[in-house]
């Protein structure tokens, strides 16, 4: 339905009615300083509370990024609503009358609402159907499993938990043909699934115990099914709808938030049940992924509510559990190694799930557990040894290659120092002589390993000609045609690479420093990137006269310019092949210094890295001879100005 023009009453009514600091907490923790509050910007990565909000003046500001406004903005920025559909949901939150600036449009406008409206109204009704459907005779075997499950009824209604009855059509009957909601619009919000041969709809879910899903408000927006035979699959959950989108979701985040907040930490279960038993426990600071692999997003969702950013992953100790905590620690390591989170991850004794745990040991042992649960780097070591007999060469070193992966990129020297001493230790196996070795070798190595290629004592003198040129091919391709700067950052991103030029990097961080400046006055067009780069500049004497060159166009930067596609791919290859080249001279070096018959696993290990670097490097050769061919074989048209 398309929403009428609001009257300005009705807008200026909301507006009054309308708490902003209400509204905001919803979504961001906030803490009192003063008369205002403060907490993390939910619009950018902020690592330190920059975001703002004030009761008195009923507006909020980021001091980092400068977003700002009112409720109504607030709520249109975070959610990319349209106005009239953010000021109709607070209308109706705050019980304001709401007029159109067209009389004639009012009854029927006050009888419709929007279309999420629409479909939250009827997702909450089919809810209640299946709650009243749990305790009526059809659901005695969901009310019996529940029940079987420890869970009192305060908890089951606590989590509205219901039960979908066994027949193809029972809620579609109710919905359509009872409430009269239009067929289609009961498809939309998941509840029903066409028929292939075309002639109806059947219900989603049948006989199955029913969990809700809800939103931040409190609403419910999905659900997930968890079958009572042997059915596949075992849970099933809606399919993504205006309101639900599982890949963004966690379950019982609603329930979950305050205690985050109050503790100071967040705990990652896998499962419905598991975080269910753990708020019925009195555990209440915890929320689930919704059978989808954890994502950044949904972890930088929960590190909203924590100032000290401590995450417990608390997956299944089998191997589909481990793998899943191994996936969730690589979704957020760059984080963690950066200490932006502190990440823990706990494995329950025996290989238990927190649910089984529960019932045969009271809570306060499972908040020990979490107490006392790892760092993820310590978990992440600790499984490079599991399972493996490190008296077999392969597998110790298996292991110990894996170690050195992980402290490599430890940014602190400290705490690199520290683990090369337990692991040392751990890998000697009591033996206090093989330690000492142990040790200069993982010393040795980890220092190979945080080697990034940077090194100019690695370098000669025609890779930085190689280098320069391939530099400022791409410099100037991404000043002088802007339809292929996504192009550019991409080959830099799948490359793993960075401009190595002192000169460059400098004019890399204006071009970023620029493309990040929020536009003042929105009505007035902005200036081309090269002309404001060239003004920065003039600031930066020294600097320009190193870039000068850069600028300029001649006939062969032209058709450069003008055969973008083959000049990034050979520019990018060229400055990949030279990285290779300076860590292959790397560990040809630290090769060089070791006596190979006293540590022949050192040996192996740097022999296997100068082959990885030779073998990359015959297929960069490859790609460049592709490019360059194709650079000549390239036709010149067009006109470059």
């Amino acid at each position: 339905m398309e929403i009428p023009r609001l009257h300005p009453d009705t807008i200026e009514q909301v507006k009054q009615r309308t708490d902003i600091v209400d509204v905001v907490s919803e979504h961001v923790v906030l803490r009192k300083q003063g008369k205002d509050f403060v907490g993390l910007c939910p619009f950018h990565d902020d690592k330190s509370p920059s975001f703002s909000v004030s009761p008195g003046k009923q507006f909020y500001y980021c001091f980092s990024c400068g977003a700002g406004g009112n409720a109504i903005k607030f709520l249109m920025e975070l959610g990319k609503r349209p106005f009239s559909d953010v000021v109709l949901s607070l209308a109706q939150r705050y019980d304001v009358p709401v007029q159109t600036l067209k009389p004639e449009e009012r009854q029927e406008f006050q009888r419709q609402v929007s279309l999420r409206e629409q479909l939250y109204e009827l997702v909450a009704i089919a809810s209640k159907f299946y709650e009243h459907a749990l305790y009526q005779s059809a659901g005695s075997a969901a009310l019996e499993y529940l029940e079987a499950r420890g869970l009192s009824r305060a908890t089951m209604q606590q989590f509205q938990l219901g039960y979908a009855p066994g027949g193809w059509e029972t809620l579609t009957g109710y919905l359509v043909e009872q409430k009269k909601y239009p067929v289609e619009l009961v498809e939309r919000a998941g509840l029903i699934v066409p028929r292939k041969t075309g002639d109806g709809y059947y219900d989603r879910f049948r006989d199955r115990l029913m969990i809700p899903i809800h939103d931040l408000q409190g609403r419910v927006i999905g659900f997930g099914g968890r079958t009572l035979t042997d059915e596949q699959p075992k849970y099933l959950n809606s399919p993504d709808t205006e309101l639900f989108d599982k890949g963004k979701l966690l379950f019982a985040l609603d329930k979950a938030r305050a205690a985050i907040a109050k503790q100071d930490q967040a705990v990652i279960v896998e499962g419905y049940f598991d975080v269910i038993a753990l708020h019925h426990a009195g555990i209440t600071n915890v929320v689930a992924s919704m059978g989808t692999a954890l994502s950044s997003a949904q972890v930088r969702q929960l590190l909203r509510y924590t100032e000290s950013k401590r995450i417990i992953l608390n997956f299944d100790a089998d191997k589909a559990g481990t793998k899943a905590a191994e996936r969730a620690v690589g979704e957020v390591e760059s984080l963690a190694y950066r200490g932006d989170i502190q990440l823990r991850v706990l494995n329950i004794p025996d290989g238990k799930d927190p649910d089984d745990f529960l019932k045969t040991h009271p809570a306060s042992e499972y908040q020990t557990l979490l107490d006392e649960a790892p760092l993820w780097l310590d978990w992440q070591m600790e499984q490079a040894i599991a399972a493996k007999d490190l008296r077999q060469s392969d597998q110790f070193q298996a292991a110990v290659q894996a170690i050195v992966k992980l402290l490599g990129n430890l940014p602190n020297a400290t705490l690199r120092t520290h683990y090369i001493h337990r692991y040392a230790e751990r890998l000697s196996q009591g033996d206090s002589h093989l330690m000492l070795r142990l040790e200069e070798d993982l010393r040795m190595q980890v220092r190979g390993e945080r080697w990034h290629g940077r090194s100019q004592k690695w370098q000669t003198k025609s890779d930085r000609n190689l280098l320069e040129e391939a530099e400022i091919q791409l410099l100037r391709l991404y000043l002088y045609a802007p339809e292929h700067q996504a192009a550019i950052v991409a080959a830099l991103e799948e490359r793993d690479l960075e401009f190595s030029l002192s000169h460059h990097r400098f004019l890399w961080r204006q071009i970023q420093e620029v493309e990040e400046t929020p536009i003042i006055h929105p009505s007035t067009p902005p200036a081309p990137l090269l002309s404001l780069i060239q003004d920065r500049c003039t600031d930066y004497p020294a600097e320009m006269m190193q870039l000068y060159a850069l600028f300029q166009l001649d006939e062969k930067t032209k058709r450069d310019i003008l055969r973008a596609d083959l000049t990034i791919r050979a520019a990018t290859a060229v400055m990949e092949r030279i990285m290779c080249e300076k860590r292959c001279r790397h560990f040809q070096q630290l090769l060089a210094e070791i006596d190979d018959s006293s540590t022949p696993e050192l040996g192996q290990y740097y022999w296997q890295k100068i082959h990885t670097e030779k073998r990359r490097i015959a297929d960069l050769d490859r790609e460049r001879q592709v490019s360059f061919e194709d650079l000549v074989q390239a036709p010149w048209v067009g006109e470059v100005q």
